[in-house]
């Protein structure tokens, strides 16, 4: 059954983290001035550079997983990015009590989707993707 489901399960996944990912990244774009002191609020160095780092890889990333195209590639960057992303603005242990459960909650769904990507990073995108055609396209015949 699973293997009858394996592209299609793919393609919804990779379009499930890229919903996390795209939207975030066009509003860091779109609320650049507010992205900039959010991050100089966590102490940051060079906070505008970092936004713009951050929107280029979500929506980079974002597009790349919706696409499939070098989709192992950017799993891996977005994990990575998740993970920094999740010390930083999610420090859960740093904050009041008050403030704990929910972001301990940030915290632990970072971590969730960093171990996501990082089995799209693993398995990659499917055939249902530019990848996967790619790959179907450089396999030698069988004549």
């Amino acid at each position: 059954m699973f293997d009858t489901l394996k592209n299609p399960l793919a393609i919804v996944g990779r379009l499930l983290l890229a919903s996390l990912f795209l939207p975030a990244g066009i509003g860091k774009l779109t609320g650049f001035a507010g992205t900039v002191a959010y991050i100089s609020s966590a102490g940051l160095p060079v906070p505008a550079l970092a936004a713009v780092a951050a929107l280029l890889v979500e929506i980079g990333g974002g597009i790349a997983l919706i696409a499939g195209a070098g989709t192992r590639l950017a799993a891996l960057i977005l994990a990575f990015f998740t993970l920094v992303a999740s010390f930083v603005f999610h420090a859960y242990w740093a904050v009041p009590a008050a403030q704990q459960y929910v972001t301990q909650l940030l915290f632990f769904k970072n971590i969730a989707v960093a171990g996501g990507l990082l089995t799209l990073a693993a398995w990659g995108a499917g055939a249902w993707s530019i990848d996967g055609r790619r790959a179907s396209n450089h396999r030698p015949s069988s004549e």
